[in-house]
């Protein structure tokens, strides 16, 4: 068998990045979070109410999605209203979703 050496390894910052988004999809709360945006753009209130755990928790996994560009928030009035970054984002639950109703 013959070994293919054109192969390459993503950058060490290409890495890291691309850990970190996994970590973000790695935790149940986030990936919560992450699925309602999925569904629909959100406050702080609408998430905490929907899962179930206080605002300051929420607050704190939005700040950790936003870290990882998975998220943006838009202020409107008092509020600041969440949703997915990009399409990037949406094609990546649209796949999962799929993938998972493959079983």
């Amino acid at each position: 068998m013959q070994k293919n050496n054109n192969l390459t390894l993503p950058s060490p910052q290409e890495t890291e990045q691309s850990v970190q988004i996994f970590k973000a999809f790695g935790d149940q709360t986030r990936y919560r979070i992450l699925f309602l945006l999925f569904e629909d753009k959100l406050s702080v209130n609408e998430i905490a109410e929907l899962i179930g755990i206080s605002q300051s928790a929420v607050s704190h996994q939005l700040k950790i999605l936003r870290q990882t560009n998975l998220v943006i928030g838009k202020r409107e009035g008092q509020n600041v209203i969440y949703e997915l970054a990009d399409r990037h984002i949406i094609n990546i639950f649209k796949q999962v979703k799929e993938h998972i109703a493959e079983d």
